[in-house]
């Protein structure tokens, strides 16, 4: 059953005195997929500056901008109605196969500094992960859920993926990539999404709740498939992509240079509606 969903995502900088000029980049515009349509998207920008669209190498529609005036905050909203579905299941290629496509996947199998993990660590997670490479990639998701707890706040945006396994907690963004990292030292290729959530599987119609910017993974096992390791389930009619890349640094929702004042994070609001 396909969900319609409306979001609102604010965030931005708060600085210490004036920026006096930025640039920014903004990856808050949802894809649209198979199973997921974007009927409306917009991004505001305050103070009010010329925007301009593009796609990234990854395929995600980045929103850019720039202030060349003095400005003591920059507040950004993203506003966006979405259809999604539950992603079709997909045929499942044999290990050989896997082995083949390591040349056209070959960016998604490299370790990045925040997907690598250490030989010991790799060698236990494949020991728990036998089977076809639908199910080891799933075993592998299980066998990070079992060991990481999610603890909001426990960790920093540069936390790399062995750091949380050493820590045995983090959020969801820590155990992406650890999953991300520990698949492609199995020789499945992975990617990291970032997107929203819904935090109700039976959301109710109308009702707005405070969502999440959120992250998960996608394998590939003869199709890109999605799961979710941080609450353990397939990717289905709550989760909404809006970018993926190597890892968070693909994907950041906002980021830029500036020149000025010492600038803090001005916090992050997403509010999600079920319409349907």
């Amino acid at each position: 059953m396909s969900w319609r969903l409306r979001i609102r995502h604010i965030t931005g900088f708060t600085y210490a005195g004036k920026a006096h000029a930025s640039y920014n980049e903004a990856r808050l515009t949802p894809m649209t997929l198979p199973w997921q349509v974007t009927l409306f998207s917009q991004v505001e920008v305050q103070p009010v500056a010329p925007v301009y669209r593009y796609y990234d190498y990854w395929g995600t529609l980045v929103t850019s901008f720039d202030l060349q005036r003095a400005h003591g905050e920059l507040k950004v909203v993203a506003s966006s109605l979405v259809e999604t579905d539950t992603p079709p299941a997909v045929s499942v290629v044999d290990w050989s196969a896997i082995g083949e496509a390591s040349d056209p996947h070959a960016e998604m199998l490299a370790q990045t500094p925040r997907t690598a993990v250490a030989e010991d660590l790799a060698a236990q997670a494949a020991a728990a992960s036998p089977g076809d490479p639908l199910a080891a990639g799933r075993a592998i998701a299980e066998f990070v859920r079992s060991h990481v707890d999610y603890v909001p706040g426990s960790t920093g945006v540069q936390t790399s993926a062995q750091e949380a396994w050493t820590l045995r907690k983090g959020v969801c963004q820590d155990i992406a990539h650890l999953t991300v990292g520990l698949l492609r030292a199995r020789g499945l290729p992975a990617r990291y999404v970032s997107g929203y959530l819904h935090p109700q599987r039976e959301a109710q119609v109308g009702r707005t709740v405070e969502g999440q910017s959120h992250a998960w993974v996608e394998y590939w096992c003869g199709d890109w498939v999605g799961y979710d390791p941080t609450n353990g389930v397939p990717v289905g009619p709550q989760h909404v992509v809006v970018a993926r890349g190597r890892d968070y640094d693909d994907v950041s929702p906002l980021k830029g240079v500036y020149h000025g004042s010492p600038a803090s994070h001005l916090g992050v609001t997403v509010e999600i509606t079920r319409v349907t």
